[in-house]
């Protein structure tokens, strides 16, 4: 003889789930506050001496480091369109990059 086991009820467990996730996302929404971008100058100095470096020997050494070891990936026999090209986009992107990236930022705040 078989026993007989009532049906589950499915969207009883549905609903519980959907409130242990949406109680928890209801109250962290309410309690939330504004968040303000604007003349905060915090870092600006660390900013401004990282740009600095960038800019100046700090730039031209890293893309040296660049040159030198695509070269020196050159000599070694193993040839690859990187060796050449990395060089080329550190090059330009410690010249043209951090002044665009200031700009781009400066633009969204």
């Amino acid at each position: 003889m078989q026993t007989l086991t009532p049906p589950r009820r499915l969207g009883a467990n549905r609903i519980g789930k959907t409130l242990n996730i949406a109680i928890p996302v209801a109250i962290a929404a309410l309690a939330a506050s504004a968040a303000f971008a604007g003349t905060d100058a915090t870092f600006t100095p660390a900013l401004t001496k990282f740009t600095n470096f960038l800019q100046g020997s700090g730039g031209k050494i890293i893309t040296v480091l660049s040159l030198a070891s695509g070269l020196i990936g050159l000599a070694s026999g193993r040839f690859s369109l990187g060796q050449v090209a990395v060089p080329v986009g550190v090059g330009i992107g410690v010249g043209t990059g951090v002044p665009i990236v200031t700009s781009v930022v400066t633009a969204i705040i």
